[in-house]
């Protein structure tokens, strides 16, 4: 049976998650020249096992479930947290198998990892590397998390490989969301270890992992958008009165209120049939990122409008807000790529 409402194991994580980005995320920091905040993500995987939510105690992790997980990405969307989260904790955690001793490091947070395929990938794609025995070749464009991450999780047409981050050349890529920087990957005969002989399904399993709960983030931007921007409305005035006694104030506000209850019950359901190894995840994942991705870029572009001039400077977080939801847009699929997927899996007509 599926349930959409947050149980109260949830909503301590939460609690505890909101407390500490709260206090530690510092924006100031990203437009140096290490916009990752290290410190902040080890004491989210390590102190709070964030990292290993869904898995077994018995290999190193928390022994919760993705629900759980989904109840952190909407807490780091809602403070557009810099830290390897999706990378790491979801991507990679996903695609490992549940035997293979990486897993235990990035329970545990002592390691870091990520998926060498394309942020923009929403399916399995062509395989970019070639292995060769136990070297790779070949590379990997925009990469979320690579700059961090200590092991790539490499798919090839021979296996999924797992390849230290030493022995690859990493080059940074100019991204829109300085809070989740990219970069191309090249492999010259670094050496690897296979993980397992078929990367098919492991990579799609982590990318359905992936949109599944990316729309948990951009419901956390969505939320937070709308929230600070009811706030702005309550206060601001303008013509001896608050600006958010009028009424076309109010039916924006109105209209991304109900969009936003919306999209909770649809990432909720996303969530939930990942925790569940639901046969609907497929649909699920699609619908998720279908709905939930337009309503975070316009729950930001709305939040900059209303809150006026100032808005649209670099002084209020509303811009950060704005990238973030604009590169979530195009990560894991585009909502249009989605809906096209969507058509398919329930037999729409073309």
């Amino acid at each position: 049976m599926i349930d959409l409402l947050y149980s109260e194991v949830e909503e301590e994580l939460r609690a505890s998650v909101r407390s500490l980005l709260s206090d530690r995320v510092d924006h100031s920091r990203l437009e140096g020249p290490e916009p990752v905040d290290l410190k902040l993500w080890r004491t989210l995987a390590a102190d709070l096992g964030c990292s290993g939510l869904p898995v077994a105690e018995s290999a190193g992790g928390a022994g919760a479930s993705w629900r759980e997980t989904a109840v952190v990405m909407e807490e780091l969307g809602r403070f557009v947290a810099p830290v390897p989260f999706l990378g790491s904790a979801v991507l990679s955690v996903a695609a490992l198998p549940s035997g293979d001793p990486l897993l235990r490091d990035l329970a545990t947070g002592a390691r870091t990892a990520t998926l060498a395929v394309p942020l923009s990938t929403s399916d399995s794609p062509s395989w970019t590397v070639a292995a060769s025995g136990a070297a790779l070749s070949g590379s990997v464009t925009t990469v979320a998390d690579a700059l961090t991450a200590d092991v790539f999780l490499v798919p090839t047409a021979a296996g999924l490989f797992a390849a230290e981050a030493a022995d690859v050349s990493r080059t940074p890529v100019v991204s829109l969301d300085l809070t989740r920087p990219v970069a191309d990957l090249a492999f010259d005969g670094a050496p690897a270890r296979l993980v397992a002989p078929d990367a098919a399904p492991l990579v799609g399993r982590a990318l359905l992992a992936g949109a599944a709960l990316l729309a948990s983030e951009q419901l956390g931007i969505a939320e937070w958008c709308l929230a600070t921007t009811v706030e702005y409305a309550k206060t601001r005035r303008q013509f001896a009165r608050q600006i958010g006694s009028y009424q076309a104030i109010k039916h924006r506000l109105a209209d991304l209120w109900v969009a936003a209850t919306q999209a909770r019950a649809v990432a909720r359901y996303a969530a939930d049939c990942l925790a569940n190894d639901d046969s609907d995840l497929p649909v699920a994942a699609s619908l998720a990122q279908a709905f939930c991705s337009p309503l975070a870029v316009k729950a930001a572009e709305e939040c900059v409008q209303l809150h006026g001039g100032i808005g649209f400077t670099w002084e209020h977080p509303a811009h950060w807000y704005l990238k973030r939801a604009r590169a979530n847009a195009i990560a894991l699929g585009s909502a249009a790529r989605h809906r096209a997927l969507l058509a398919d899996l329930v037999d729409l007509p073309a």
